[in-house]
């Protein structure tokens, strides 16, 4: 008795944890407060599966509470046997082609959903976007704008803006919660899927697929501005001038440390593709270092000085010469100026 009261208890805790931990979270980071077309349709599907399984629970409970109660043995017929039924053809016949039905219940509209969000027949005619994943950065390359971001993803709110997705080491997923579904991103092919924002504002976004050390890490922003804001936006990336030189002495110390330590080798500022490391155009306007940090400048030179104790596995290790902390200072205010627009997270309401 004491065993099953312990186990009940335990049970109960459990139950009470989950509920718990079910309201924590960020909304800009879940499935359940869709924000755009892909997260409407998979909410959309989770209803309705949630609601199938719940009517399939609550019918088989009834069913086991009336067998319990009607069925159960009774004071004065301990030897009583009940009539035996081996069968039933048309229960059985029944249970059978419910089953069947539910399946299909789910099943359509998710096959119609998946197809829809990988529609890509009017992809000419919208924004294109080249995404390319890495250990552990995203690349983000505007076809036909001569724009190439990291990490923050800008778009407009209420046009759907088509993804061609390939990686370029090991497979990768492309999620955000908030306003699309999912998709694989491998070295082999280019996946393609469109994305749209019904309101502004920024979404996290995740690697959705284990990819190494850093894999939890591999975090990304999506900035959904208004139309007007986003052409404002477009223009004020292609008039940024990689050759412009910073405001004061300190932050002109840091651009001549960034190019005496080769750092353009991977990075680049402007159009330019980078080799193997972010584009670091708008780096200024980050909502995040290294995709996790606070865009601080401490966290900066900690950044500099030491990445892989911030992002294990990440390729920027053991690529420079070590730098010291006046040295990665410097860096970190030429890096902090680079605010080629006023068209930042805050205007989507950060």
């Amino acid at each position: 008795m004491k065993g099953w009261m312990g186990k009940t208890k335990a049970l109960l805790l459990f139950t009470m944890l989950s509920l718990f931990l079910t309201a924590c979270g960020k909304e800009n980071l879940t499935a359940l407060v869709p924000k755009g077309y892909g997260a409407e349709s998979s909410m959309n599907l989770i209803i309705l599966t949630t609601l199938i399984m719940v009517g399939v629970f609550v019918v088989v409970m009834i069913i086991y509470v009336i067998a319990l109660v009607r069925f159960r043995r009774k004071k004065g017929q301990e030897d009583f046997i009940p009539k035996q039924v081996e069968g039933n053809h048309t229960l059985e016949t029944v249970w059978t082609i419910i089953p069947i039905v539910l399946v299909l219940i789910m099943g359509v509209p998710t096959v119609i959903a998946t197809f829809d969000l990988a529609d890509t027949s009017n992809a000419s005619e919208n924004i294109n976007i080249e995404v390319t994943g890495n250990q552990y950065w995203w690349h983000f390359n505007y076809d036909g704008e001569e724009i190439v971001t990291s990490q923050d993803l800008y778009i407009p709110t209420g046009e759907r803006v088509y993804l061609n997705m390939q990686s370029s080491d090991v497979i990768h997923s492309f999620w955000v919660p908030s306003i699309s579904g999912k998709m694989d991103v491998s070295p082999e092919n280019v996946n393609t899927m469109y994305i749209e924002a019904f309101e502004e504002g920024v979404y996290w976004g995740k690697c959705a697929e284990l990819c190494g050390p850093s894999h939890s890490l591999m975090d990304f922003k999506v900035i959904a501005v208004s139309p007007e804001e986003y052409d404002q936006w477009l223009s004020d990336m292609q008039a940024v001038d990689p050759e412009q030189e910073p405001q004061d002495t300190v932050a002109q110390e840091g651009k001549e440390l960034f190019e005496a330590n080769n750092c353009m080798a991977c990075h680049a500022i402007g159009s330019s593709p980078a080799a193997t490391g972010p584009n670091l155009t708008n780096f200024g306007d980050r909502t995040t270092i290294a995709g996790i940090l606070e865009p601080t400048k401490e966290n900066l030179i900690d950044w500099i000085m030491d990445p892989e104790s911030i992002k294990p596995g990440n390729k920027m290790t053991g690529a420079y010469p070590s730098v010291s902390e006046e040295e990665a200072n410097s860096i970190a205010e030429y890096l902090l100026q680079l605010k080629p627009s006023e068209i930042t997270p805050e205007s989507a309401g950060n």
